[in-house]
């Protein structure tokens, strides 16, 4: 099974969340920036139907894939600003 991991770290002048090379919106302090982190986690958690997914890649060309929706990723979240995983 596919892990995702999603990293939380300063960015543009606040705190924000990235899986890979791609950054959330930054968030006012790193506890928000954290809990928007678990709230991503949980929703890959979500059973669903299928569907083709879009999604932009970080040198900024967008991609189209088939998404089965019984087929979800573990997760999980490392808080680059204190070195621990959850």
């Amino acid at each position: 099974m596919t892990t995702i991991t999603y990293h939380v770290g300063e960015h543009d002048g606040g705190f924000a969340y990235r899986l890979g090379d791609v950054w959330s919106e930054s968030f006012p302090s790193h506890e928000v920036a954290l809990s928007a982190a678990r709230t991503a986690a949980e929703r890959q958690h979500v059973e669903g139907q299928d569907a083709e997914i879009s999604f932009q890649l970080s040198d900024g060309r967008w991609q189209t894939e088939h998404a089965s929706g019984g087929d979800r990723p573990e997760t999980e979240i490392v808080d680059d600003t204190r070195g621990k995983s959850e």
